[in-house]
Parts: C-alpha cells; structure tokens; sequence
C-alpha cells in the first residue's frame, strides 16, 4: 500500500515515483523538510521546499485514509458481510468522502424507520412493489397488516415500505457518486438574510439575497457567508435546481435516482407510489446529507484558500528587507500616555529608554526633541523606527520636523506594529527585559523589526501578526501547522547568526526544539561565544540527528573556520578541502573570488557522495557566503500634509506599502492609518487572476486615490495611474472592496494605557468582511 501511496502522490505532483519514495524516506527517518529541500537535492533529484511541504500533507491524508480503510474493512468482516465486490471497492476508494459512503450501510447506527420496518417484515412489501410496478400498492400492502408487529394498517405498511427504499437509496454509494457530480458541476449556493435581521446584520446586506454557483464562490465569499450564519443573520443552502422553472415540483436530481435503477414512471398502479419513494428520498435523505456534505466542502475549500493567502503574506513579511545592523532609535507612538522610545544597538541590545509627550494634548515639542537629539547624539543613532499604530503621522512629522531643523540625514520608517502588544506582554519579553515596563517593550521590538523583521517576528504567534484573510473562521490546528511552516522554511532559508540569535528564532531553526534552542542560549552565556559549528555538539540534548539537521543553516560568523559561516553543510567541508587541494587554494581565499569560482568545473569534484547538485550549491555559496536572499531594503515616503482620511482627495497620487494581499486585492498602507484597497482589477491594465502576481507585502508602490468614503473610513485606490476618479465599468462584487479582512484581535495595539490602536483591521468581533460595499465604491474601476 506504501507504494500505491508514493505512486498517487507522484502523479498528483508531477514528478516521479522514485523521488517520491525516497523523499518519504527521508521524512520517515526524522529529516525536516528545510534539511531534505537544501541538503538532500541528489537524493530527491531536486524537490523543493514548497513541494516538499505538499507531499509531507498529502501524505499524511492517505495515510489517514488507508488507516481508515483498514478500519472499514475489518468493522464489515466483522459483520459477515464482506464479499469480494464491496472489498474491491473499498480497496480502490480514492477519497474519505467515498470510502464513508461505502461503509453508510454498515455502519452501527440508532435503530431506523427502515430498520423497524425490516424487522416487521416488510421488505418483501417494498421489492414487490418497486421491481413490480404492476401490483397495487394498497392491495399488496393489505397482506402485511400486522398489529402484533406495529404495522396497524395499508398505510402504515407502505409507509415502511417506503421507508426501506428510501434509507437504501441514501446508501447506495454509486448513486450517491452519481447525484454527487451533478450537485458539483450544476448546483448554487444561496445565501438569504433571516427575517427580521435584517438591520442587526447590516453588514452582510450583500448577502441578504445571494445565489452563486458552487464552483465559482472564492474563499472569501463563501467565509463571510458561513460567518453571517454562524452570527444568526443569514440561511444558506443548496439549491440544486437552479433556474428551475418555479412550477416545477421535482429536482432534476429524482430523475437521476430514476435512472440509476432504471425506473420509468408512468401510469401503472405503483408508478404514483414509487415516484413518492423516489421525491421522499431525495427531498428527505439524500438532499440534506448532500447539502451538509457540500457545505462542508466548501468549507473547506475556502478555509484552503484563506490559509493560503495567510501564509503567502506571512512569508513576505518575514521575508521583508531587513535595515541590517544600525543603532536604531524606535517609538511607539500615544496620545495621552506619551510616545515611548527605546534604543537598541546594532544587534538589538537595548541601550537607552524616554517617553516623550510630541503629541495632543501636551504637545511639548520642544522638551521631546530635547530628549531624542540627546539620544541621537549619545549612542550615535542612525535609523529611526516608528511605530503605525495611534498618533504614528503626528509622530512622524515631529521626527521629521526635528531632524531637518537640526541638519540631521537620518533616515526614519514608519513600521508595522501589528502584534507588538502581543510581545510585550508575553513570557519571552518578561524573560529578556524582566525590569522594563510592558510599553517601553514595545518600542524595542518596533526597532528590532526595522533592524531584522524576520528575527523579531518569530517572537510573536503567526496569527498575531495580522496579514491573514478570514483567520479566526478557519480551523486554526490547520492554520498554526501552515503559518509554523512557513517560518521555519523562511528562517532556514535566510540562516541564523548562531552567536547572536534568541532561543525563539533558534527555536525555528531545523532539528532544534525548544529545549535545545534554550540551552544553545544557555552554553553560549556561560561558555561565551561559539567559535566553530563542531562546538555545538557539546549543547546538553544537541546530539548528532539534531545537529545533522540544523548546522547548516547555523552561522558562526568570524570563527575558526571561514566555511562556518557559509550555507555549506559541514559533511560538505571534505568537497571543498578537495577543490582546495586540486587547484592549491586556500579556502578563504577561495571565498567570494568569483574569477576563481567560476573556472572551477563542477563536475571534477562529483562522486558517490555528493553529486553535481551539491557541488553546485557549494560554489554558488562560496561565490556569495551567507548570502541573505531577502530584498534590498527601501521604504515609502508618505506625503507631507496627508495624515487622515479626510486629507485624501481623489486623483491624488501617493506612495504606500502593501500591507496584505487577499485573493480580491490588495491593501495598501498610504499613511492616513487606514489602508485602502486596490480591487484586483486596478492592479493593472492587464488581466490579474491571482493579485500576487503583481504585489506582495511589504511592497512600495504608487497608488492614485479613486474613491474616499469618511463615514466608513473606506479608501478605493488604484495601481492604473491613468484611471480617473468617478469613470464606470465598477468591480462586479460589492465584498471584495473597501475593507481589509479581519485581523486577529491581539493585532490591534493596545498597549495598557487605555488607548486601542486601530489601523482599520477588524477584530475577530468586528464587521464581516463579506460586508456592503457598494455604497462606498460605487464608482471603482474594473476592468
């Protein structure tokens, strides 16, 4: 069975079975995905990270499945009533959903109308008059009455009668196969507001008289609509006639049952009989187990998706340019409570702390800047890091404002603080700043993330940081499993400073866990630091699997052994003392000669252990050592003058940052502390299926203001600068502009101090994304 499953999985990937069952392999015996993906490339003859990822969940699905055959076949076996026929079919069953259905027959269950009807013996009644349809139904059922047995009258027998054909018809897996397809390919989703709710759920007015094919509702429609149910306000269901005419009183889906058991109906004296079996059985049984079912996929269809845009997004942002190492001054902007400074050096030790009161409603601009230039010039700061949460564009302009008036050329950013509070609050900033207040840590780690956002961002939950689509509607064991993916492939892929790193972004690293990423922290503290790769295998539990996995994607950066700080892999080093050797250079002088590199042929130093695409590997690295692969770091210059919603005129051109990307568009942060929408038909003047192939986050673009809703905050914004304000041709879906989907609700800043920053992400309670749009961008652009 193994290799039925690498064989499918194979076909699924399109790549070959023997890279499959290799890979699995490699999984089985405890390698992790970002060790087999770099490390492992003969072995797999190339499989990625991102198809690695696919096959280690595929996997996991069909093993549960055959766990789950198993089952089945032994439950029947049990039951006596496993023939060959039914084996074979559950042996060839492809999916959950088929295997279940084949097992409905068997599966204990409460005592039945159909079973009771069994047991009074009147099966017989219910095969004469089905296969017989020229029997008269009352006539045959007077045979039947039995009082002792509860069968009182006729009636009441060709009610059980009926109700044996129709708990057969349910579980006729073929059938239901059959009524499957149609449901898929023809089917809608129809979405009405409950009576009366009308009001209470204003925000899924979209919704209140929605129908849609079912192959064609996004993730994100089909989410806020599950949500509207989940609130009260909407009732959804299947219709599987659509465009019925309405004096039609059967489904296209009873002439399906009809036809599968090869049933004409006409006027014969069980046909009205047998055509009330077959319209119960759809209407009654088979109608709501397929709807459920349906739904259900959707569901999780759409949770999929959502999913999948979280991750996307969370990969871009840890995989955002970071500023490097540069003394950086970062604050947390407030009103009332003061704006919070911390200074870090350039590996983000904390130097220095203020608070500093630039804003409503002390404005003491002069004693703030007092404090800052004293900084500045103490701890030579050359990068300053503002949070975006409340007061950040008052903020900003008092930074600004200050460094021009004193000459200064020092760069300020404006930062994401999403899930900064998180931090602060959490047992890990307790532990490492154990005497500073909870807000003051907050402005460490808002220039901590200027300096390295991926080793700052490994700190806080993934569903804290707020780049997701829908995240609390979806299963959130799903979701942790993907998000904790998509940071361990990205820390691996940058690589970790061994000596400088913290136990959470060490925790990240391949092969370590929590306890070992501790005790690196811990020898490293009382041994000082690391001085070779070879050391760490005198770390407490960090034995030879372990340090296996994570050593090459540790760096010792200036140690004994130049290669150290290099991606490549310590059971590599031999490949290069033998490149060394043969051409009588010394390795560090190898490294980052590209004249030299390049007349070195690759294939002279393959053998039987590390084959043409290691070798390869090892020279692209040593042409670049520790190469980072994160972009080259810039940042958007907001406009001068534009601070709020209200300073926003359409027709203006700005420049912003993408902050998230959905499926429907994008959002872009333009510093006015509510980002606006770019619909995924204004982000280009050609066709865009999937938004991501023009933006990602962290992106800095130019953006023309199209639309501007005050009373809703609502901001329509285009990527095509050449679009006019006011021009039709508007998106089709109201929910897809206009608002940014829901954040986690710890992504709002609150930082303790009775102030809740709010940058327009809607909380886990706030309004539905799927909510009314249309209002507000009426005259959007689409294309």
């Amino acid at each position: 069975m193994t290799q039925l499953i690498n064989r499918q999985i194979a076909s699924e990937l399109n790549v070959s079975e023997k890279q499959i069952t290799a890979a699995v392999t490699l999984l089985d015996d405890g390698n992790t995905v970002p060790f087999i993906a770099r490390y492992r490339k003969e072995v797999t003859q190339g499989l990625d990270d991102t198809q690695l990822r696919n096959l280690e969940s595929r996997l996991g699905y069909l093993r549960e499945l055959e766990d789950r055959r198993q089952v089945i076949l032994n439950a029947i076996d049990e039951q006596g009533k496993l023939d060959d026929s039914l084996k074979k079919s559950i042996l060839t069953a492809d999916s959950k959903t088929s295997l279940e259905d084949l097992y409905l027959p068997y599966k204990p269950k409460r005592r039945t109308k159909g079973q009771i009807a069994i047991e009074a013996g009147l099966e017989p009644l219910a095969d004469r008059l089905w296969n017989e349809p020229d029997k008269d139904p009352d006539t045959e059922a007077s045979g039947f009455v039995h009082g002792e047995k509860g069968v009182a009258d006729s009636k009441a027998a060709l009610d059980g009668a009926r109700a044996i054909l129709m708990e057969r018809f349910a579980e006729d897996a073929t059938l239901l196969a059959k009524i499957r397809r149609h449901l898929q390919q023809n089917a809608e989703f129809s979405s009405r507001v409950v009576e009366g709710k009308e009001q209470e759920g204003a925000k899924f007015k979209d919704y209140f008289e929605h129908d849609e094919a079912l192959t064609r509702v996004p993730s994100h429609r089909a989410l806020a609509m599950f949500r509207g149910r989940n609130e009260g306000i909407l009732q959804l269901n299947l219709n599987a006639d659509p465009g019925q005419d309405t004096k039609s009183t059967g489904s296209y889906c009873e002439t399906i049952i009809a036809d599968h058991y090869d049933i004409n109906l006409g006027s014969k004296p069980a046909d009205r009989w047998r055509k009330q079996v077959i319209s119960f059985a759809w209407r009654i049984k088979i109608s709501m187990h397929m709807e459920t079912e349906m739904m259900g996929g959707l569901r999780d269809m759409a949770e999929t998706g959502a999913i999948q845009v979280f991750a996307d997004n969370l990969k871009d942002l840890l995989m955002a340019a970071p500023a490097g190492p540069r003394c950086t001054l970062g604050i947390d902007p407030g009103l009332r409570t003061g704006c919070k400074v911390a200074v870090i050096d350039s590996t983000g030790k904390l130097l220095d702390t203020a608070t500093i009161y630039p804003t409503p409603p002390q404005n003491r601009i002069a004693e703030s800047a007092k404090v800052v230039m004293a900084l500045i010039k103490k701890h030579q700061v050359d990068l300053i890091a503002i949070g975006n949460g409340t007061a950040s564009r008052e903020t900003d302009a008092f930074v600004n404002g200050m460094l021009k008036d004193a000459g200064l050329k020092i760069q300020s950013v404006m930062v994401s603080e999403a899930g900064a509070s998180v931090y602060s609050a959490s047992e890990l900033a307790a532990a490492e700043f154990p005497g500073l207040d909870v807000s003051l840590r907050g402005a460490v780690s808002i220039a901590r993330r200027l300096q390295d956002p991926l080793a700052e961002l490994v700190k806080i939950d993934p569903k804290s940081i707020g780049v997701g689509q829908y995240q609390h509607d979806v299963s959130q064991s799903q979701l942790a499993k993907r998000l904790d993916a998509v940071v361990e492939d990205c820390v691996n892929a940058v690589g970790v400073d061994v000596n400088s790193a913290s136990p959470a972004l060490l925790n990240r690293v391949a092969g370590l866990s929590t306890t070992i990423a501790q005790n690196i922290v811990a020898f490293r503290d009382e041994n000082g630091r690391f001085d070779d790769r070879k050391t760490l295998l005198k770390v407490p539990r960090l034995g030879p699997k372990a340090y296996e996995q994570c050593a090459g994607f540790l760096r010792v950066m200036k140690g004994k052994n130049p290669l150290d700080s290099s991606a490549v892999h310590p059971e590599a080093y031999p490949v290069v003392k033998r490149i060394a050797k043969q051409t009588g250079k010394a390795v560090d002088a190898m490294i980052g000669n590209h004249d030299f590199l390049r007349s070195v042929k690759a294939s002279d130093y393959v053998d039987d252990t590390f084959g043409l695409p290691t070798v390869n590997d090892i020279l692209s690295e040593l042409t670049k050592p520790g190469r980072d692969p994160r972009p080259e770091f810039k940042t958007a210059t907001f406009a001068e003058g534009v601070n709020e919603v209200k300073d926003l005129i359409p027709g203006m051109v700005l420049e912003g940052v993408i902050t998230n990307v959905t499926n429907f568009g994008a959002f872009v942060d333009v510093g006015v502390h509510q980002d606006g929408l770019v619909h995924i038909s204004a982000l280009s003047d050609k066709f865009v299926s999937d938004p991501r192939e023009v933006v990602k986050a962290g992106d800095v673009v130019k953006v023309k203001v199209m639309e501007v809703d005050l009373g809703r905050k609502r901001i329509a914004l285009s990527m095509r600068l050449n679009d006019q304000p006011g021009e039709t041709n508007k998106p089709s879906r109201r929910d897809e502009a206009g608002k940014r989907p829901q954040q986690h609700s710890s992504g709002h800043k609150s930082d303790g101090r009775g102030e809740r920053r709010n940058k327009g992400n809607n909380s886990s309670t706030g309004s539905a994304m799927g909510g009314a749009f249309a209002d507000a961008f009426a005259k959007a652009k689409r294309k």
